[in-house]
């Protein structure tokens, strides 16, 4: 995690949300403590802006397309690698 935060005002009140780096896509919001603090939930239908996990084995964009497995994309791998190459 990096030092670098967003803020939330809500009823007159600021949250330091912690930003989460990450190694491919955009970064991430960590709000896992905004019920705690603000009795907050997050909103999100169809979990389309939510990171359910980190992950340092794999990467996935539905919208673009793209899945990436150890930083390969996985096309490269099905076409070229076997499967101990792979592991």
């Amino acid at each position: 995690m990096n030092k670098n935060s967003a803020t939330l005002a809500y009823k007159g009140k600021h949250y330091e949300l912690p930003v989460v780096n990450s190694t491919m896509g955009p970064d991430a919001v960590d709000v896992r403590s905004l019920y705690k603090d603000a009795g907050l939930f997050t909103y999100d239908p169809g979990l389309m802006s939510t990171a359910s996990c980190s992950s340092a084995i794999t990467y996935i964009d539905g919208d673009k397309g793209e899945l990436f497995y150890r930083g390969y994309p996985i096309e490269q791998l099905a076409t070229h690698c076997d499967y101990l190459e792979t592991c």
